[in-house]
């Protein structure tokens, strides 16, 4: 995963855990704006997800901190 995108996903999760609270829930799209801009980030997102992590639409926004976080 790209070192700026990694980094986009963490500051919008620690973003959506402030707003929300920590139980708050994401899916990969909340890192996209509601255009498609950029389809090979999509893809590559998408890819690390749902192929490589078999995540459910939805997630915690802590846990997929944490994961990114790890250096997944």
């Amino acid at each position: 995963m790209r070192e700026a995108f990694r980094q986009k996903i963490i500051e919008v999760c620690n973003r959506k855990i402030e707003q929300k609270g920590a139980n708050v829930g994401l899916s990969f799209y909340a890192f996209f704006a509601n255009k498609n801009d950029d389809p090979e980030l999509l893809m590559e997102a998408a890819e690390w997800w749902i192929k490589t992590h078999q995540l459910d639409h939805f997630e915690k926004a802590a846990k997929i901190k944490r994961m990114v976080e790890a250096n997944d």
